[in-house]
């Protein structure tokens, strides 16, 4: 047997990758929890955007002109609506998107260290016609924006 089959049968048995990462963490030197993002189950299971954004921490938000979503006014297809949201807001950390009419409202967050841009581009499942509403928590605190968007075809209920 030559030696790269004995260094596959050694990867294989050990798991690939998963037997390293196992015996790293055993030896203390990587904690999975730091692996693994943290959500907000409670957020992420609100009904209403109040009670999502509640569960952000965010209680009173204000509407901010810095907070930008770039979207169609109309999607064709609910099951894949692109937007991008932008935000100005200076020390953004934290980027929310709602879908209001969705039966979980909270669609996305996303963290923003301090070497991002907090300018994220993704896609939502609309159940039918909503506002998008995005919540941006930054060193001054919580900043909203809303954009209504009309759906023509499909969504979340079919």
């Amino acid at each position: 047997m030559d030696i790269h089959q004995t260094r596959r049968r050694r990867v294989l048995q050990t798991g690939g990758g998963f037997g390293l990462m196992a015996a790293l963490s055993a030896a203390g030197f990587v904690v999975p929890k730091a692996a693994l993002a943290e959500w907000n189950k409670a957020a992420f299971e609100g009904k209403t955007v109040a009670d999502a954004m509640k569960a952000l921490g965010a209680t009173s938000p204000a509407a901010s002109g810095e907070v930008q979503i770039i979207a169609s006014d109309i999607a064709e297809n609910g099951a894949v609506v692109p937007i991008q949201v932008v935000s100005r807001l200076a020390g953004t950390q934290q980027i929310a998107v709602f879908v209001e009419k969705n039966p979980n409202v909270l669609a996305a967050v996303f963290d923003v260290g301090p070497d991002l841009a907090p300018d994220f581009t993704t896609r939502v499942k609309m159940a039918e016609s909503s506002n998008i509403v995005v919540l941006v928590k930054s060193a001054g605190g919580f900043a909203t924006a809303t954009k209504e968007i009309k759906v023509t075809l499909g969504g979340c209920g079919g």
